[in-house]
């Protein structure tokens, strides 16, 4: 696989190589807040309904209202037409950051609190970082393996602190919340291309509708647990397919149009505070103590990564290319 580097602006279409236009306004930022706030919603929402949905089912409900909230405003755009390229772009994104993401976290929110869950997940601006090492041929720093090395030490902090015998956690629930961190990082250096040439409801729509597919085998299950979950519980996971999916992946992907990959996931370091505080107000929870201390460090170690791939695009800037991913 090859790709292009995340931290490289792509530009628009008609940009003339230089920033898309709307880049300096408003619009960019206030879609980076609604992602914000939506998403970090969606780990409390998800937490709350672990005892309704078993995860399949879950994923397969959020997408399917996702996808169906989406449709009718992706075909008043048109009907999209992605290049071959393209639509092997877009089924990976739907496959990973769709389906396994969806599956992976639902699992691993029934075991760790929601808080946990969102710093977990935080780790994929790092792996953002290893990924443009492997693929784009940038140097593997020690700036670089020290991030990694901190950011690491800090995802044990929190498994260590979530397996202590108080049934809040388990090991298990730590890996199941670290694969959606790299299907992410996966998923945003092939989604950076597809949002200078397709409009961000468009891909958020395809990707999505894939993710249903891929999530079709727990149809019979999420039948069955619409059928025994209270109505609140269903009005919950609707929720979770309109607002943290269809728009907040909408708006993630406008944002990502504007933004380079690198800056705007610095911005999701926001989710895990917000999450904590949305968990504490509506699920009366909060990661272990020692938890807290493993973020910071998971976090350290992130900003310590992307300071030393800041620096070196200062030194060598890359040149922007078209999306050569397969």
């Amino acid at each position: 696989m090859t790709a292009v580097d995340p931290a490289v602006p792509i530009p628009a279409p008609g940009a003339g190589g230089g920033r898309a236009p709307g880049t300096s306004g408003l619009l960019p930022l206030v879609a980076v807040a609604v992602t914000l706030v939506l998403w970090a919603s969606a780990f409390v929402a998800i937490r709350h309904l672990a005892h309704d949905f078993s995860a399949g089912a879950l994923s397969l409900g959020r997408l399917a209202a996702g996808a169906l909230a989406l449709a009718p405003v992706a075909l008043a755009q048109g009907l999209p037409s992605p290049s071959r390229r393209q639509w092997v772009s877009i089924v990976t994104i739907g496959v990973l950051w769709f389906g396994i993401y969806n599956l992976s976290l639902n699992a691993g929110e029934q075991r760790v609190d929601a808080g946990t869950a969102a710093m977990l997940i935080q780790v994929a601006p790092v792996l953002i970082a290893v990924l443009a090492a492997l693929f784009l041929g940038e140097r593997f720093t020690a700036q670089l393996a020290a991030g990694l090395a901190l950011a690491f030490s800090g995802v044990v902090v929190i498994g260590l602190s979530t397996s202590g015998g108080d049934n809040t956690g388990d090991l298990l629930g730590v890996v199941l919340c670290l694969v959606p961190a790299v299907v992410y990082a996966v998923s945003v250096i092939l989604q950076k291309p597809l949002v200078a040439d397709l409009s961000a409801v468009h891909v958020t729509w395809l990707a999505c509708t894939v993710g249903v597919v891929t999530c079709l085998p727990w149809a019979g299950r999420l039948v069955s647990e619409v059928g025994d979950a209270p109505v609140s519980s269903t009005l919950w996971l609707v929720y979770l397919g309109v607002f943290p999916t269809a728009i907040a992946f909408t708006t993630y992907a406008y944002a990502l149009r504007h933004m380079t990959a690198s800056a705007l996931g610095v911005t999701t370091y926001l989710v895990p505070p917000l999450t904590i505080v949305l968990g504490l107000v509506f699920l009366d929870e909060v990661p272990p103590a020692v938890a807290y201390a493993g973020g910071a460090l998971a976090l350290l170690g992130v900003g310590v990564a992307r300071r030393a791939r800041g620096r070196k695009a200062v030194t060598a800037p890359a040149v922007p290319g078209q999306d050569p991913r397969a």
